[in-house]
């Protein structure tokens, strides 16, 4: 469910035509539902209501500070991988004790910051890791709470960009080798082992996947008791797949009754670390169209976005729905939406039947609430695209359009070091 419904032909952001928004701030423009964050949010963390837990919102999803904000008064901890979404989570009032650290690169400084901040806990992925975070921790007098990231070999059929839970995969310690890391880290000084981590992927649209990870992590949670070592946390991590186009993903209500049949009675406290099911279908990005071309093989639509506003079909081949902003009843004909990028991958849609739509006329990308804005860049030198929150009929600029002296203003001071 999102609130952005189409009113007399003419698509609406909660109260606003959306028309109206990109009149008033441009194009490209990212438009986020406030209404649609907050029903999103609330109906994933109901479903674990029969559960002590913490749902820690993945921020690389989208990262801005008012969606940050809004989750956070809502009662959202962060699963945060770098230091700037520590800097990000901290700037929006998380509380630090909601926040965990996952990722396998963190720097030595960007774990002296989390635990100045007093993060919740680090889920560790690998050996040399969790001595690096045991010697910062014993430098400064600390204790760093941990959870070691298992990786349960289980395939959760998603695309293998985004699949994180097997073998091949970079993320997180085989089963074979954690119940010894365990045992290292509960021997280090400055760590306190006090959780098992695991995330299999993104985008997934089945519970199977998630449930035999799980079967695989109590398994292993009783092995550790056994050793001695009391783990309090155990985090599923996130991976709930949304409908972009024809998915079928489970409801979370669904989703939560089937982890909750598995993890009733275990006296654990359980994180989540939903993203994409939080924010995908809570905004678009808005474009308009600069020129129609036709080819004796095919017809374009140019837009003024581009794979740098949205590089996800491009990257994945993603499918992102494509519509009108205001309905015209034309006929439709099959195109391919495309960026003014200088390469041929440059595209939001292929193959896709639209209406005969002319220069001037705004086109809609749904879903790209998530990982949109987030993965943007300044490639081609084009200034990022401007970002707002609608709250019923008010709007807040979430962002501001970068302009071309933002492109630069980082350089600047070489121009005087520069030699004929």
């Amino acid at each position: 469910m999102h609130h952005f419904e189409y009113h007399n032909g003419r698509l609406h952001a909660e109260d606003i035509p959306v028309e109206d928004l990109a009149r008033q701030f441009g194009t490209p423009l990212y438009v986020y539902s406030k209404a649609t964050f907050s029903r999103h949010f609330q109906a994933f963390d109901s479903a674990f209501s029969a559960l002590p837990h913490i749902t820690c919102y993945s921020v690389k999803a989208n990262s801005n500070l008012c969606v940050l904000r809004l989750l956070a008064s809502l009662g959202a901890g962060m699963d945060i991988v770098s230091g700037g979404e520590l800097h990000r989570a901290l700037k929006a009032g998380v509380s630090p004790e909601k926040i965990v650290y996952s990722g396998v690169g963190k720097r030595p400084e960007e774990i002296r910051q989390a635990l100045d901040a007093g993060i919740l806990m680090f889920n560790v992925e690998s050996r040399e890791e969790l001595r690096t975070i045991s010697a910062i921790a014993s430098e400064s007098g600390r204790i760093a709470r941990i959870s070691l990231r298992i990786n349960p070999d289980v395939d959760p059929k998603t695309h293998p960009y985004i699949s994180t839970g097997m073998k091949k995969n970079k993320f997180g310690l085989d089963m074979e080798t954690s119940l010894e890391t365990y045992r290292m880290a509960k021997g280090l000084p400055g760590i306190e082992p006090v959780g098992i981590d695991c995330h299999i992927g993104s985008q997934l649209t089945s519970i199977e996947p998630f449930l035999e990870a799980l079967d695989k992590l109590v398994e292993f949670y009783g092995k550790l008791r056994e050793m001695g070592i009391d783990i309090r946390y155990l985090d599923l991590g996130g991976g709930l797949g949304i409908t972009y186009n024809e998915e079928e993903p489970p409801h979370p209500e669904a989703f939560g009754k089937a982890l909750t049949e598995r993890l009733k009675g275990l006296p654990l406290t359980i994180i989540l670390e939903p993203g994409r099911v939080i924010a995908g279908n809570a905004g678009i990005l808005v474009t308009k169209v600069l020129y129609t071309k036709s080819t004796p093989s095919k017809d374009f639509v140019i837009v003024d976005a581009a794979m740098n506003d949205l590089v996800r079909p491009s990257l994945y081949g993603s499918f992102h729905r494509i519509a009108e902003v205001v309905e015209h009843n034309r006929p439709k004909i099959n195109v391919d939406v495309v960026g003014p990028i200088c390469e041929s991958g440059d595209f939001l849609a292929r193959d896709r039947e639209l209406p005969n739509v002319e220069s001037g006329e705004l086109l809609a990308a749904f879903s790209a609430g998530a990982y949109g804005f987030a993965m943007s860049s300044q490639y081609n030198s084009r200034p990022r695209a401007a970002e707002v929150m609608v709250d019923g009929e008010v709007t807040v600029l979430a962002r501001r359009r970068e302009t071309y002296d933002d492109l630069v203003a980082a350089e600047m001071g070489c121009l005087e070091r520069v030699v004929d």
